[in-house]
């Protein structure tokens, strides 16, 4: 089993879901928001980094997947999802954990087949593969769905390191 928490930042709702990896099954384990207070950069980063802190002490993940910064149209806006992604990773890293990175594109094709796919549709997809009867909030939703594209991308890794290891085999 492989506990693996999926991170989606942003400076003033940051999504984190946890699941565990069995085999190629993923149970749900926990998910919340963590929706930063005032207007003060810095007090927000500090709450991102604390909160997170938190979340890896109660459940103990052993790998993180985080999303990747897009670009966006307003540099104040991407620089500020930035600096929260930073908070984000800092907390996690502290602690020794591996950070895998995904853009929104690789954890939509992951979940539902296709880099386009709406938010709703990854939302539908994590319920689904989770066993959820209701969606959990759209930022938490995002964050279960980064943590099963990892699990699918350990489960390929691992056999295609299988594969290679056989081939090294034969060849010998």
């Amino acid at each position: 089993m492989t506990r693996i928490l999926g991170i989606d930042p942003g400076s003033r709702f940051t999504g984190y879901g946890l699941i565990d990896q069995v085999g190629q099954k993923c149970r749900f384990v926990a998910c919340g928001t963590i929706a930063t207070q005032g207007d003060d950069m810095a007090a927000r980063l500090g709450q991102i980094f604390g909160q997170l802190t938190e979340v890896v002490s109660a459940h103990s993940p052993v790998e993180v997947g985080i999303e990747k910064v897009f670009l966006a149209r307003n540099a104040d806006s991407a620089l500020k999802l930035g600096q929260a992604r930073g908070a984000a990773i800092a907390a996690v890293v502290q602690t020794g954990l591996p950070v895998f990175e995904y853009s929104a594109r690789q954890v939509k094709q992951a979940l539902v087949g296709t880099g386009g796919a709406e938010k709703h549709q990854v939302a539908q997809m994590v319920c689904y593969l989770l066993g959820l009867e209701k969606a959990p909030q759209a930022d938490a939703a995002d964050a279960l769905g980064i943590a099963i594209c990892h699990a699918h991308m350990r489960v390929s890794l691992a056999r295609m390191a299988g594969a290679s290891a056989i081939r090294r085999r034969r060849i010998r």
